[in-house]
């Protein structure tokens, strides 16, 4: 019995995460630093988890508009989101503001994929290669 993935799930429950870890890590974690530990405002942590996020959100939605839709909204609705994360990254004042409507996009996505996958099964096109 072979092991699959459902990237889709993996990159919604990877984004929903994400909005957990940013509303609720400040709250509950503010005293790391006595401790010497500083991932709450470490640029170089976020810039790495909104990097990896791209990497697998960007690895299922091609996998599903390779395999199955062949269409490109999904990753362009996806390229917003991580584009707002980023921006959040870069403005922390605004960080409430941006990391909603990122997750939205994001979650929005992997959404739009998974309903895409579904509706053409297995559609080919020219660009098919299996």
């Amino acid at each position: 019995m072979a092991f699959k993935i459902n990237w889709d799930a993996l990159g919604i429950t990877t984004s929903i995460a994400c909005a957990i870890h940013c509303a609720v890590l400040p709250l509950f974690l503010s005293s790391l630093p006595l401790f010497g530990v500083n991932i709450i405002d470490n640029l170089y942590f976020e810039y790495l988890m909104v990097f990896i996020a791209f990497l697998v959100g960007m690895y299922a939605l091609y996998h599903g508009r390779k395999k199955h839709h062949h269409r490109k909204l999904p990753m362009l609705v996806f390229t917003i989101g991580i584009l707002l994360l980023l921006a959040k990254v870069i403005w922390h004042q605004w960080q409430l503001w941006l990391l909603l409507p990122a997750v939205f996009f994001i979650v929005t996505a992997h959404y739009l994929n998974f309903k895409f996958c579904r509706l053409h099964d297995h559609a080919h096109a020219e660009d098919c290669n299996h």
